[in-house]
């Protein structure tokens, strides 16, 4: 039971988006002598885990790299058995979270993928599509990059094609073709498994999040885990490129207003 604050103390500073990588299942494997895909599968279990944390909580938006646009080039019997894991996921948790009111996207490069799965993913989409609750965006074939690129080239077939000018190319045009760009930008970013990179994961989109890193290998990744990513991030002063005296004069003129 969450513990109550004390009369008239505010209540903490929650992200309203939390993206993570989750990253550690092969070695939480091979730390125990078993399978990679026996990581993976735990690594489920904390997908799970951290889908009803977020729920909880209240979060608004939980965003989780699956699958990189580079993990193509792992061991093919490892990117089978992924595919079928995924499959699986897809099949068994979206009747669950459709009754929680998660809707449920996918961003990425959706042509390498089976159409069995590419069926799934769009099914999946289109039902839970109205709900409110929480979005639940799941990056699978995705890179960052390719994110910026693609969005470039769609602006240059606007050129092209005479309905845009170069001289009207800014980035707020350009954030507006990126992935999550109906979103409010991640306001806390995650990576578990001791790496402490972005490894080329929405590139545009963390230009002012709060990063934080963590050696817990993604199956191990539980409440407490999540809940000290939040208390940290509570504590941060997020300044957007202002001074800090400029931060406080806003949240002074904000709180002066009747």
């Amino acid at each position: 039971m969450p513990s109550v604050l004390p009369s008239g103390t505010p209540a903490p500073r929650l992200p309203g988006h939390i993206a993570i990588i989750m990253d550690g299942n092969g070695r939480w494997a091979q730390q125990r002598r078993r399978p990679r895909m026996i990581g993976h599968r735990a690594g489920a279990r904390a997908v799970n885990r951290t889908i009803d944390f977020c729920l909880e909580r209240g979060i608004a938006a939980l965003t989780l790299f699956a699958f990189s646009s580079e993990n193509w080039g792992r061991p093919q019997d490892e990117v089978d058995a992924l595919m079928k894991l995924f499959l699986g996921a897809l099949d068994r948790e979206v009747d669950e979270l459709h009754r929680r009111g998660v809707r449920v996207r996918f961003i990425g490069d959706r042509s390498r993928f089976a159409a069995s799965i590419v069926q799934r993913m769009d099914k999946a989409e289109q039902r839970t599509a109205a709900n409110a609750t929480m979005t639940l965006s799941i990056a699978a074939s995705y890179g960052g990059r390719q994110d910026i690129a693609m969005a470039a080239r769609r602006l240059a077939e606007q050129v092209a094609a005479g309905t845009l000018r170069p001289d009207q190319v800014d980035e707020a045009l350009l954030g507006q073709h990126v992935a999550l760009a109906d979103m409010p930008p991640p306001d806390l970013f995650i990576r578990t498994g001791g790496d402490t990179r972005i490894s080329n994961f929405l590139l545009w989109q963390l230009a002012y999040t709060e990063l934080w890193f963590t050696e817990v290998l993604w199956p191990d990744f539980d409440a407490a885990i999540l809940q000290q990513a939040l208390d940290d991030y509570a504590g941060r002063e997020r300044r957007f490129g202002l001074t800090s005296a400029q931060i406080a004069a806003g949240k002074a003129a904000e709180s002066a207003l009747p």
